[in-house]
């Protein structure tokens, strides 16, 4: 486990990708089970049909993941997502939209992770489940 808090890496990924500013993206927690991340819900995220965007799910999954590997390896800003595969399971509700991330096999040259994201309040239920993969810088 690097030696990154879950507030730097929220920095680092706002820094680095200015559109997690504009949906408010927030690392809620990051520690050697995985990370928590979060995009608190806003109007302006709602596609037709009152539900969160596409988009906006695989923005927060993506960036959970980004997270879960800059908390295992520190500061690997040039780690990019390879691969990103996301099953649309329901409808999130009108709350804020939670990801859990987590590695499940970690070498020198990728990352590959997994990702459940609910509605606040309602972790039984899944929203979406992802997998992806991480290159890593050499």
């Amino acid at each position: 486990m690097s030696e990154l808090t879950a507030e730097q890496v929220q920095g680092l990924i706002r820094s680095g990708v200015p559109m997690a500013e504009d949906i408010d993206l927030r690392i809620d927690r990051l520690d050697v089970q995985g990370a928590r991340a979060r995009v608190p819900y806003q109007g302006k995220l709602v596609r037709p049909g009152g539900t969160l965007s596409g988009p906006t799910i695989m923005a927060l999954a993506d960036a959970a993941m980004y997270a879960v590997v800059l908390g295992r390896l520190g500061r690997v800003e040039m780690a990019v997502t390879a691969n990103l595969n996301i099953n649309f399971l329901s409808k999130p509700a009108a709350l804020d939209l939670l990801a859990e991330a987590r590695i499940l096999r970690l070498s020198r040259r990728q990352a590959v992770c997994e990702v459940g994201i609910f509605s606040a309040g309602a972790e039984d239920e899944l929203v979406a489940h992802v997998t992806g993969t991480y290159a890593l810088p050499l």
